[in-house]
């Protein structure tokens, strides 16, 4: 029988991912809406887009217990991908989840770096701190659950090579965070969506942190520029910013730059992507757990923009 999902949060910047990659591998898929996200025409396209996919919409609020619980008990799994300011307010899920009592698995809003091997500065920090605390509330409370570390989103980081303000990739200068040697990991959201649905009923993956590391899509930042040049066919100044000035930016600078700022610091200054092996006791990777999904590589995703 396949897994009835639920996806709290999903026509946000990674829900919608998800959700597709429900529908597509059959799943009951299952969107928790606002009554008011219909009148919203940026969220009309994209709920009509879950029509046609064949989702099931519920009405209900993260504010409405009632609502919340009634959600939760039509379905196996529940997958929250709410957005950085809604994330405190997980808690209510957890609540609703314990008061449903038949959740199979609980995927609470991770799919960034990892809450705990994480050496940040503010504002990412508490945030972090909000994570990794929202982590042990669940395994206090002995919900069955999955964290999906995806490290950097591809239309985030790659698709400029985290220069802020940019679209695109740069053709003439591009700067660089500290001296550009740590590893950092970029996957494409179609594809955290395709590896988080095929983790929902895994055994392997059960009370884990799945971590997305596909080996083709690790890149020192220096390297990442490298590859783009030779996919243009031309050097670009590098421009090296220093730790001190990295942090005297974040502390002078307002959101959201600065809570980007402080996420591109972890990684690519930081290292803290790659700083940790993944030992058994706590983590698996998706791309060796499922070999058969075929992955955009970084190399791949740069070309549209040569």
């Amino acid at each position: 029988m396949a897994q009835k999902v639920l996806i709290i949060g999903g026509t946000g910047y990674i829900g919608k991912f998800i959700v597709q990659a429900s529908a597509k591998a059959g799943h009951p898929t299952y969107a928790l809406i606002r009554r008011s996200s219909l009148e919203s025409p940026a969220k009309n396209r994209i709920l009509n887009h879950f029509k046609s996919l064949g989702v099931n919409f519920l009405f209900g609020d993260l504010f409405d217990n009632e609502s919340l619980v009634k959600a939760i008990k039509q379905v196996d799994v529940v997958i929250s991908t709410l957005g950085g300011h809604m994330v405190p307010h997980q808690h209510k899920i957890l609540s609703a989840i314990k008061q449903a009592g038949n959740v199979k698995r609980f995927f609470p809003s991770e799919f960034g770096n990892d809450a705990d091997h994480i050496d940040a500065v503010e504002p990412a920090k508490s945030m972090y701190a909000a994570k990794a605390e929202f982590r042990r509330a669940i395994e206090a409370e002995g919900i069955p659950h999955t964290f999906v570390v995806c490290n950097f989103f591809d239309g985030y980081f790659l698709s400029n090579l985290s220069q802020p303000d940019a679209s695109v990739p740069p053709r003439d200068k591009v700067v660089i965070l500290g001296d550009g040697t740590p590893k950092v990991i970029y996957n494409k959201e179609e594809d955290v969506g395709t590896y988080t649905i095929r983790a929902i009923d895994d055994p392997r993956t059960l009370n884990k942190i799945m971590y997305l590391r596909p080996p083709a899509n690790i890149y020192s930042t220096n390297d990442l520029v490298s590859l783009w040049e030779r996919k243009i066919g031309k050097s670009l100044k590098r421009i090296y910013v220093p730790e001190e000035e990295v942090l005297k930016k974040i502390r002078e600078t307002s959101y959201p730059l600065n809570i980007e700022l402080a996420l591109c610091h972890t990684a690519q200054v930081k290292g803290c992507q790659t700083n940790f092996s993944i030992e058994p006791s706590f983590g698996v990777e998706a791309s060796a757990l499922y070999p058969d999904v075929r992955y955009t590589t970084v190399e791949e995703y740069l070309d549209q923009f040569v």
